[in-house]
């Protein structure tokens, strides 16, 4: 069975880029769904269940036809938020160091290029999805966009940056200001976070 994972920090440790109650909202109540209906949607084929989030979206064609739309919805949104809530850490924003700070140097050319390209990716993306920073197969720094809770991971790639433009990700706070959310945003990025998961790339 699929769990939701805790919050590494308070619901209200995000203010005032991210207020508390859309944290707990978000987490308590959408994730948590997400986990429920991808359980509920896998419920007898325990070899499926057994698997970890990123191996079964990236192997969809295994789960069954019925219920492959579902599983690939609730899945995605599973890995999504997973990963999102670690992408944040009220001790973030600045620029990133390292090995992910050199790579956004010459992926980029800078990090303001960077900043620039995944924020207009978050607000361009038409209807509710995500945007990305992901490592391709050539180990190269790269910015898309997906639609709903699609991810990279089901392409087999590696994504280190997240971040959600759904409305419920920000409607209580920003309304209809999708882009004053993503520029708020910048402010609570984990780059730790983002660093480790760009080393491990590096090492598959």
């Amino acid at each position: 069975m699929f769990t939701l994972p805790d919050l590494p920090y308070e619901f209200k440790a995000l203010d005032p880029y991210l207020d508390e109650r859309t944290m707990q909202l978000h987490h308590d109540f959408h994730h948590a769904t997400y986990v429920k209906n991808l359980n509920d949607a896998l419920s007898g084929h325990n070899d499926l269940l057994s698997m970890d989030i990123s191996t079964l979206i990236q192997n969809l064609d295994k789960v069954p036809e019925a219920v492959r739309t579902k599983v690939r919805n609730n899945g995605g949104g599973h890995a999504n938020h997973s990963l999102f809530w670690q992408n944040m850490s009220p001790n973030g924003g600045g620029e990133p160091s390292g090995n992910l700070g050199e790579a956004i140097q010459n992926d980029f050319g800078d990090f303001k290029s960077l900043k620039q390209q995944l924020s207009e990716a978050g607000k361009n993306r038409f209807g509710s999805g995500w945007a990305w920073v992901y490592v391709d197969n050539d180990k190269k720094l790269k910015i898309s966009d997906t639609p709903n809770q699609d991810t990279p991971v089901m392409e087999g790639l590696t994504p280190i940056i997240g971040i959600d433009v759904w409305e419920h990700a920000y409607y209580l706070k920003y309304q209809n200001r999708r882009i004053d959310y993503i520029e708020a945003w910048w402010n609570v990025v984990n780059w730790e976070d983002a660093g480790i998961r760009y080393s491990k790339a590096l090492q598959e």
